[in-house]
């Protein structure tokens, strides 16, 4: 219960900062994204001893631009999880363009130019988050834009504090 009532507070901090400060970074300083198939995905996920927060995001999804800052704050938290998000459907320069406007350096990136990982995982569409817990076992697939509630909750779960 302590463990949550910090993360929320560390969030809603984090994120009210994130709204007041300017986190983007100089394009030229985000390296290429690397590219990702299913199964090497699922076998990152299978491997991860942490729990794992995966949000698929493309840089024309304006929905995704919305909840990018929550992302930021979220993996920037000192939470001991992993955080990772897949470009899909997307060109590397608009890519790399988004993490650096948004500052998502904190979160471990990946490129899927074809959209089959979250075809892979059962999901459709952007943005997407996934909820995994150590080993890569599925808790949760969240649709759309996510709050800071949810993403919470779900953070809770996954690390056994829920």
């Amino acid at each position: 219960m302590k463990t949550r009532v910090v993360l929320r507070v560390i969030l809603a901090l984090a994120l009210g900062l994130a709204a007041c400060g300017d986190a983007a970074i100089p394009v030229d300083e985000v390296p290429a994204i690397p590219e990702v198939t299913p199964a090497e995905l699922r076998a990152e996920l299978a491997a991860s001893p942490l729990p794992v927060v995966l949000n698929v995001w493309a840089s024309w999804c304006a929905p995704c631009r919305s909840e990018a800052p929550l992302l930021r704050a979220a993996a920037a938290s000192g939470a001991d999880l992993r955080f990772i998000g897949i470009d899909v459907r997307d060109t590397q320069e608009a890519g790399r363009a988004f993490i650096g406007e948004f500052g998502l350096t904190a979160l471990d990136h990946r490129f899927d130019p074809s959209g089959a990982v979250p075809r892979h995982l059962g999901g459709v569409g952007v943005p997407l988050t996934y909820f995994f817990y150590p080993g890569g076992e599925l808790a949760y697939l969240h649709r759309g834009v996510i709050d800071e509630r949810t993403l919470a909750l779900w953070i809770d779960v996954i690390s056994g504090t829920g």
